[in-house]
């Protein structure tokens, strides 16, 4: 098959389509994201991966060019702090505005199942805390990573060599949240709250990180600087700071991914990002 951008674009899609759609139909005859001992979670997120290995092999590609080597420590940096940066600032703002809790039950929970019993409770969260951002962060990467093997290894680079940072970022967002969005309105993926808010909220937080993994990717010329920035992003907002907030009535309408928060602080730091675009702009 002749490869050109336009043709590698098209058989990724399909691809991506045609794996994920399996998984889609599984979990949405289920209703549950979590079905089958949470192993849909992992399949769903390396299909993305597998399209870009499928499309490099009917393509005729080598699948060591989709920008394996280690990206620059700052680089590294970045990915990771950024998510925490924009998380606490959404998070904060929920909290500085009371429109959630914090939520103390937390504390004693972690201490009671960290398994000291000799240090405080307070110590055992800490302790948590500092786990949860080292370790987790392993397991988070060996998932995040299914996912950024094929959006900013193999897709992004195909559409930076068609148009320009803004409308890759753009176009390469709505995909994704496009993606996304059967198992949000047709499983559990969400917070409970009206499935087409969710949606749109969820949908701005997605178009918008993906100024950023663009930029990241295309600035440090590695796909693990995307696969760490998506593994930071998923443990802060999801297994530290939704635990930490507490919802006193309307709090799950502005926390959690499909919450006004988060979609208000990731288009300003988009922003940020889209100021910096003549660092990392292609000629199509």
């Amino acid at each position: 098959m002749r490869d050109t951008p336009q043709r590698a674009t098209v058989v990724y899609l399909l691809f991506t389509l045609l794996f994920s759609s399996v998984i889609w139909s599984l979990i949405i005859w289920s209703g549950h994201l979590g079905m089958g001992f949470g192993m849909m979670i992992v399949s769903i997120m390396w299909c993305p991966a597998l399209a870009a290995m499928a499309s490099c092999r009917v393509l005729g590609r080598d699948v060591r060019a989709l920008a394996w080597r280690w990206p620059e420590w700052k680089y590294i940096a970045a990915a990771y702090f950024v998510p925490l940066a924009y998380t606490a600032i959404a998070y904060g703002g929920v909290w500085a505005l009371r429109l959630g809790g914090w939520n103390q039950e937390l504390v004693g929970q972690v201490a009671q199942r960290f398994g000291l019993p000799r240090i405080s409770p307070w110590g055992a969260f800490a302790l948590w805390l500092v786990f949860t951002a080292t370790a987790q962060m392993i397991r988070g990467m060996a998932t995040a990573l299914g996912e950024e093997i094929g959006w900013r290894g193999f897709l992004v680079p195909e559409l930076a060599k068609q148009m320009s940072y803004t409308k890759l970022s753009l176009l390469s967002g709505i995909i994704w949240a496009a993606w996304h969005s059967p198992l949000l309105l047709f499983a559990d993926y969400n917070s409970g709250t009206n499935r087409w808010y969710a949606l749109g909220c969820f949908t701005v937080m997605i178009v918008s990180t993906s100024f950023m993994f663009a930029w990241l990717r295309l600035k440090s010329g590695s796909l693990w600087s995307a696969a760490l920035l998506h593994a930071s992003h998923n443990l802060f907002v999801q297994t530290v700071f939704d635990n930490l907030m507490r919802d006193t009535g309307k709090t799950l309408w502005y926390t959690t991914e499909f919450g006004a928060a988060l979609a208000i602080a990731t288009a300003i730091f988009a922003i940020y990002f889209w100021t910096r675009r003549a660092e990392v702009e292609q000629k199509p």
